[in-house]
C-alpha cells in the first residue's frame, strides 16, 4: 500500500491535497481506510457551500461490512462534491487517491497535527 508523499492525513485516515492558487484542497479517504472499510456501496457526501470543521463528522460512508463516518481535516467551506463516487461509489475502493477523492474545501483553518506520509504508514502499521 502506498500513501502519495505530497498528500497529508489525518488520524482518522482521511488525505489532503496541497493547496491551490485559490485556497482549495482535495479530501478523500485513504487506500487503507478503503480496504478496511470493504466495498463501498454508498457515499453520503458535503453539500457545496457547506461548513466544515476540522476533526467534526461532515458525510459517511457505507460498505458491505459497516458504516462509517466520514470526518474532515481542516475547517473550511465545501466548493465541490465528487458527483462521480455519489454515482459509484466503489470509486473509493478502486482509485482512492484519484478518482475517489470525496470533495473540495476552501480552508480557513488547518490544523497542525496533519501527519506526512510516512508518519501516517507509522500511524496504520501498528
Amino acid at each position: 500500500m502506498s500513501n502519495p508523499q505530497q498528500l497529508r492525513y489525518s488520524k482518522e485516515h482521511e488525505w489532503l491535497s496541497a493547496v491551490d492558487a485559490d485556497g482549495v484542497a482535495t479530501v478523500g479517504i485513504t487506500e487503507f481506510a478503503a480496504n478496511a472499510l470493504g466495498d463501498v456501496v454508498y457515499a453520503q457526501l458535503p453539500a457545496v457551500g457547506d461548513t466544515v470543521t476540522a476533526g467534526e463528522t461532515c458525510g459517511e460512508l457505507e460498505s458491505t461490512k459497516s458504516v462509517s463516518d466520514l470526518y474532515s481535516p481542516v475547517t473550511g467551506e465545501v466548493t465541490e462534491a465528487n458527483q462521480a463516487v455519489v454515482d459509484d461509489p466503489s470509486l473509493v475502493n478502486s482509485a482512492p487517491f484519484e478518482g475517489g477523492w470525496l470533495f473540495k474545501v476552501k480552508i480557513t483553518d488547518e490544523p497542525a497535527d496533519l501527519l506526512s506520509a510516512d508518519a501516517y504508514v507509522a500511524l496504520t502499521a501498528g
